[in-house]
């Protein structure tokens, strides 16, 4: 029989248990350690049961133990220091409240929007690294006390949970989620109603929203639900599933993110007094709309879009995480003109202009389509990609919207990904603390073996768990009881699985990885574990192939398959692996944090040089896959035979014979010794507070400051817009006519001849004659650019030196001329070149507004003159 109506019935707390209520809805918990052990010694079986979630616990434990806790004076002291713990922990100054910011305030709050957010398994709202790395971002704010409001969706089935047919095919299953289940509150207006946002639709339709808050230690975040009586049917399933649904069910999910967000945050910093944020960070391109909002709650006070556009952009972070354009979410533009027509989402505001933010206009573009990444970039003064190499592939695939501009200058820098390390730590390992480095060799080699055992247990209970949901008796599985050895080198691959993480790279010599399994004397296991995407055949696939490897009664106790990967069964499986390993087809991992959580437990890295890895790879942390370069990089077969074939050898060469060359305590030293490198050095940069720092410092900060200069009161918006117009419309007038060069001091400088050889310590004095059109010298600058050239002359890392007009104004032909030297202080071939780009104290770099002129073929012999 089926209920008609589903409710959940709340606990009554005895008072003197109360402040259980405010711990277990803190989700300061999920990295909290002694209040976990709090809630676990109320009722350990009801704990376990509970799946370690507080709320489902206090829903569960029955009164008669409530009753007896509350008369429990040991447990009742326990109550109230986790109480005042928590209180000071919520309410003390911390990191930010100390920094100075130079003198200027740091922003009185920033929003941080994502359509993921991975804070713990009791709150399912994620799906991999990107809601993961979310999740730590919120967590490391909160633990520094930074004034961050993280926004996204309330999925009422979340992502799907993952399971296996008897012969090894993914199947999936969407749990409904009871918001009045999970650690969510409601946010309300004063008289107690639901605070709700709406948006408009085609067709005259409404988009209702409920905001649900999770309180993630200091930082509130709100969830957007639009599972409420007053919408229609189709609209009530907007917020059903993370990453489900067609073009227009994702569109309108994007546009709840965005738009609804922004109202969202109004609607909390109204109802609770927090600050308004100054700045708003985009994590990835589906929360872009936020931008066109904002714009849109500007235009009431007088600005015109281009104006309420520049006043947005000051305060706008927009951080990418995609390396590949196919990662990018891209919507037919008939579909967005639609919806931002005159009866949609933006009314007030051209539905033209918003095509325009999200358009394609490079070389190579789709015309057709409408681009979330194009317009978060084109939205936001401050880009910023997730690794050192990530930045420089996004400035590649990017750099289109600013031509005529080398690659190095496209305007996105990067931040490296990091981890929470209180969420992903074992607890064995923290409190190690600042003893790592001075731990005896032994007590590492026995922390490794004590993590290690508990994770062949986790993955027998698991398995079992697998096989009995697959079909199987339990009379079928007697030999699950003998699968891994907690004395035998462990390496574990999780992760989701598109193609380019290459999943199956491991069975590519299924023969040579037979031997590695079974050795003799270095036997090898893998525990392995990730989901496909519910639409990606090819992926399911590739877990199948897995999978029935992993059945084959020959290896089977050296290698397995876990279904249903998430947060609780990764704080298990990390900590207890000797080896992580990473294969990306490089450099298609943008970051990939799992094996940074992995380095934090003493595991060593066996990866592609891609993502963080590239960064930070060095021999005392683990080991580099050789990537294939040449013609066998471009034929994907033999890359990953090549790349396959090193992997093997490394395992086979370096790694096993270093994990099993015991001394004579028993000990491998050189092995751990590498394990205390790894926590004590790499340790510290793989950390989410170094991450959320460097956002503060690099980018929160300085668009604060920004967002400040052109705030709605000051005018300045209006005027930069004005000007940015005004330098549009002149610059096909600009033009560099002439360049000169002659020796200023040093012998050999003089290149007027045409020998093209100078010495070095010489300076050339440059001469360059420009025409402006309309534009005033105040509103350009005209540079050299020069240094070290390649065969086919291009600058390399080049470096760039301002030229100043003459005083004597125009020439006869109503050209300016610009002068200054140049330092020829490197040996080798040298070049130079010139050019003109727009200038203004309000632009945050030259490149701002994609503007630039270069000499031409006419300028001269003097123009881009090589020195060899």
């Amino acid at each position: 029989m089926k209920a008609i109506r589903r409710f959940t019935v709340r606990p009554v707390l005895p008072e003197p248990l109360a402040p259980l209520s405010e711990l277990a809805r803190n989700l300061r918990w999920s990295w909290h350690a002694p209040t976990r052990e709090l809630f676990r010694c109320a009722d350990p079986a009801g704990w376990r049961a509970a799946g370690g979630d507080p709320v489902r616990l206090l829903g569960s434990v029955t009164a008669g133990r409530l009753a007896e806790l509350a008369t429990d004076p040991e447990f009742l002291f326990r109550v109230s220091e986790s109480a005042r713990d928590l209180d000071a922990y919520l309410r003390g100054r911390r990191w930010y409240q100390e920094q100075s910011g130079d003198g200027v305030p740091l922003p009185a709050a920033v929003a941080y929007f994502s359509p993921e957010f991975g804070i713990t398994a009791a709150l399912p709202q994620y799906s991999g690294g990107l809601g993961i790395l979310a999740g730590d971002h919120l967590k490391a704010a909160s633990d520094l006390g930074v004034p961050l409001i993280g926004v996204g969706l309330l999925y009422r089935h979340g992502y799907f949970r993952q399971s296996l047919s008897r012969d090894g095919w993914q199947q999936e299953h969407y749990p409904v989620l009871d918001p009045d289940e999970l650690p969510l509150t409601l946010l309300r207006e004063p008289d107690g109603s639901p605070a709700q946002v709406s948006l408009g639709l085609p067709g005259g339709r409404t988009l209702r929203a409920r905001i649900w808050q999770a309180e993630v230690g200091r930082v509130p975040l709100l969830l957007l639900d639009s599972d409420v009586e007053e919408n229609a049917p189709g609209e009530r399933d907007v917020t059903d599933r993370l990453y489900g649904g067609g073009s227009e069910h994702r569109l309108l999910q994007e546009a709840l993110l965005g738009i609804g967000g922004v109202r969202a945050v109004r609607a909390y910093c109204r109802l609770t007094g927090h600050p308004e944020p100054e700045v708003f960070h985009t994590n990835e391109g589906h929360a872009g709309f936020q931008g066109l909002e904002r714009i849109r709650e500007l235009l009431p006070y007088g600005l015109d879009f281009d104006a309420a556009l520049e006043a947005v952009r000051a305060g706008t972070v927009f951080t990418t995480h995609t390396p590949v354009p196919a990662g990018i979410d891209r919507f037919d533009r008939e579909l967005v003109a639609r919806h931002f027509g005159a009866d949609g989402e933006l009314p007030g505001i051209d539905a033209e202009r918003v095509l325009r933010l999200g358009t394609e206009s490079y070389p190579g573009g789709e015309p057709r389509v409408f681009n979330m990444a194009v317009m978060g970039l084109r939205l936001a003064q401050r880009a910023n990609g997730v690794s050192t190499l990530h930045g420089a592939v996004s400035r590649e695939m990017f750099r289109g919207l600013w031509p005529g501009f080398d690659t190095p200058e496209v305007p996105i820098t990067s931040v490296t990904n990091g981890v929470h390390a209180a969420t992903w730590v074992a607890p064995e390992v923290l409190a190690l603390g600042e003893d790592i480095a001075a731990a005896p060799a032994a007590d590492l080699w026995e922390l490794r073996r004590v993590l290690r055992e508990r994770l062949v247990q986790e993955v027998r209970e698991r398995l079992y768990a697998s096989w009995r949901r697959r079909g199987a008796g339990s009379t079928e599985l007697g030999w699950i009881d003998g699968v891994l050895d907690p004395d035998v080198l462990t390496v574990g691959f999780a992760r989701r699985v598109p193609a380019y993480k290459r999943l199956t790279l491991m069975l590519r010599d299924r023969e040579r990885l037979t031997e590695l399994l079974l050795h003799p004397r270095r036997p090898v296991q893998i525990v392995v574990a990730g989901k496909a995407h519910p639409a990606d055949d090819g992926g399911k696939r590739l877990v199948q192939e897995l999978v029935r490897f992993a059945d084959d009664p020959r290896v089977r106790h050296r290698i397995v398959f876990l279904p249903d990967y998430g947060m609780a069964m990764a704080r298990k499986l990390l900590p207890g692996c000797d080896v992580w390993l990473n294969n990306p087809l490089r450099p298609l991992e943008a970051c990939g944090t799992s094996g940074m959580k992995a380095a934090l437990n003493g595991g060593l890295n066996l990866s592609v040089l891609d993502g963080w890895w590239d960064e930070w790879y060095e021999p005392d942390f683990g080991w580099a896959v050789p990537t294939a370069d040449g013609t066998a990089a471009r034929e994907q077969d033999r890359r990953d035979d090549l790349e396959a074939a090193a992997l093997y050898g490394l395992v086979e060469e370096r790694i096993a014979p270093l994990f099993y060359d015991r001394g004579a305590d028993g000990v491998p030293a050189r092995w751990t010794e590498m394990v205390r490198r790894t926590l004590t050095a790499l340790g510290p940069k793989v950390l989410a507070d170094r991450m959320v720092r460097e956002y503060v410092d690099r980018l929160y900060a300085p668009a604060a400051r920004a967002h400040r200069v052109l705030a709605l009161d000051t005018g300045a918006a209006g005027e930069l817009a004005a000007w940015k117009a005004r330098v549009r419309a002149a610059w096909p007038a600009v033009s560099v006519d002439h360049v000169e060069a002659g020796a200023e001091v040093g012998a050999g400088a003089d290149d007027s001849e045409g020998t093209g050889a100078a010495e070095l310590g010489s300076t050339l004095a440059l001469r360059v004659c420009v025409t402006l059109g309309l534009l005033r010298p105040e509103d350009v600058e005209v540079q050299a650019v020069a240094g070290r050239v390649d065969p086919d002359d291009s600058i390399a890392e080049p470096r760039t030196f301002p030229l100043k007009p003459v005083a004597s104004g125009p020439d006869t032909a109503g050209r300016l001329v610009y002068e200054g030297p140049l330092a020829l202080d490197r040996t080798g071939p040298f070049g130079y070149t010139v050019r003109v780009l727009p200038a203004h104290p309000l632009l945050p770099h030259g490149a701002d507004l994609g503007l630039v002129a270069w000499p031409t073929g006419a300028t001269g012999e003097g123009a881009g003159v090589l020195m060899r």
